[in-house]
């Protein structure tokens, strides 16, 4: 899979105006988060899939009881999207509410399932963090691995961790599931927010099996030349 665009931006018109840099690039997947998705609405999927040959990563991290996961899998399983996610912290029981809500929500449209991922530690999350404010002991690796064991037992298709847990959850996990990577900095990028940074060759190497790639894209002067080798770089480290 070709590295997934980190769409944030406040409007569908920088949206739209963005992907229209991108024309000659398909196929492509691009992710819709939150600020977008809460500034627009559901037009945003719409009207990024009227582009032709883009594929959609819902990310809303949906966190609530079962049953208020489960109702918005539903509409988000209605929308036609690939990827969405529910946070592992949720719980099995959430993140199994979750699944079914997708299927049955896509079945209801005539799509095929979005694929499930479940977000296991942020890649913002230091050790310092986790251990005085969310008052999780030992390793985040430790914590990213046991939250990956929950969601694959919950029937999630993958997880968005750090690459460089990347390698436990594969020791734990099916060949098939999905290691969905952000916090992904070419050499020389700055890290912004992100604390558990890999390059996207070392990506490859950890066993991630998508990236997610957001201002070093969409902040770039060249955003297409910088998607492209991104990608050259992962496809080189994957061969």
């Amino acid at each position: 899979m070709s590295p997934i665009i980190a769409l944030d931006f406040p409007t569908i018109e920088e949206t739209t105006a963005f992907l229209e840099r991108f024309k000659g690039v398909r196929p492509l997947t691009v992710k819709i988060g939150m600020e977008l998705f809460y500034g627009v609405g559901p037009r945003a999927v719409g009207d990024v899939m009227l582009q032709g040959g883009v594929k959609v990563f819902l990310d809303l991290k949906l966190h609530d009881i079962p049953h208020t996961v489960e109702r918005a899998a539903y509409q988000i399983g209605r929308m036609g999207v690939q990827l969405t996610t529910a946070h592992a912290a949720g719980g099995s029981a959430m993140l199994a509410a979750a699944k079914r809500g997708l299927l049955a929500g896509a079945a209801a449209a005539g799509f095929p399932a979005p694929k499930l991922l479940a977000i296991t530690q942020l890649t913002s999350t230091s050790a310092a963090m986790m251990h005085t404010e969310l008052q999780i002991p030992g390793p985040v690796a430790d914590s990213v691995q046991h939250l990956a064991a929950v969601a694959q037992s919950a029937g999630a298709d993958g997880v968005v961790a750090s690459a460089q847990e990347a390698p436990l959850i594969r020791a734990i996990t099916r060949p098939d599931f999905l290691i969905v990577t952000p916090g992904i900095r070419p050499a020389g990028s700055e890290k912004g927010d992100q604390v558990r940074t890999t390059t996207p060759a070392q990506a490859a190497q950890l066993g991630s099996s998508a990236l997610v790639v957001g201002r070093p894209i969409t902040q770039a002067a060249d955003p297409v030349a910088v998607y492209q080798q991104i990608d050259q770089e992962w496809r080189q480290a994957n061969d």
